[in-house]
């Protein structure tokens, strides 16, 4: 369910703001989505899973949560990183 470091290095090259950016909220955004897009699956699988099901959820929360300051930060930056990852907002 975590991320491999090679696919980690990946989306921080796609995401990143400058080099050795690993902290902007397009990065922390794009690992939140990943790691719920796996957990999801996960719990496709294995339905009474309760305790990764409380995990997905802070996930999905903490992200929302750094989508709405990006929202008031700078909203061209939100609308390039939801229509990136193809979230629906």
């Amino acid at each position: 369910m975590s991320l491999e470091k090679d696919e980690k290095v990946k989306i921080l090259k796609e995401f990143a703001q400058h080099e050795g950016d690993t902290g902007s909220p397009e990065v922390q955004i794009a690992l939140l989505t990943e790691r719920i897009k796996r957990l999801t699956d996960h719990l496709k699988t294995h339905k009474q899973d309760v305790h990764s099901r409380r995990g997905l959820l802070q996930m999905v929360n903490k992200r929302r949560r750094i989508l709405m300051y990006l929202t008031k930060k700078d909203p061209d930056r939100y609308k390039a990183t939801v229509q990136k990852l193809g979230l629906s907002k």
